[in-house]
């Protein structure tokens, strides 16, 4: 498993956290399951990687179980909030600046992530579509 943990990006590392204190939070044990989405992995991040291990030092053995220790072992449920109805619409609003300004959406199209139903399923039927674009830029980009 740890020859495989480079799978994991820094947004990946932060779902993997997020779910450690939800199911702390929770109260859950071995019969339970909670799922999470793994969104990128460490390919992404060389340069940072190189920019970490020039101010840090290469990151050893010991490092790791201290981290391990420190991030997994010591996770808890400092920071969770449990959202109300009117913190979910501040949360979602705060998608504009990303979403309008950085990616050209519209705020319509942010109001119908929220207001309509079917949105998200229709993004779920775009998986092969985007899988293959996934596939693509990664060959592109020399990754695949």
């Amino acid at each position: 498993m740890v020859g495989t943990l480079d799978l994991l990006g820094f947004s990946g590392i932060s779902n993997v956290l997020s779910a450690i204190k939800a199911a702390k939070y929770y109260e859950m044990d071995e019969d339970d399951i909670l799922l999470t989405v793994l969104t990128d992995s460490m390919e992404l991040y060389q340069s940072r990687l190189k920019e970490m291990h020039a101010e840090f030092g290469e990151y050893s053995a010991e490092d790791a179980a201290a981290d391990f220790a420190r991030y997994l072992h010591g996770q808890s449920t400092d920071n969770l909030l449990e959202l109300r109805y009117t913190d979910r619409r501040r949360i979602h609003n705060l998608k504009y600046f990303t979403w309008v300004e950085q990616q050209g959406k519209t705020y319509a199209e942010i109001q119908s992530m929220w207001q309509e139903p079917d949105y998200w399923t229709g993004v779920q039927k775009q998986a092969n579509e985007i899988d293959a674009l996934i596939t693509e830029f990664n060959a592109e980009v020399g990754i695949a």
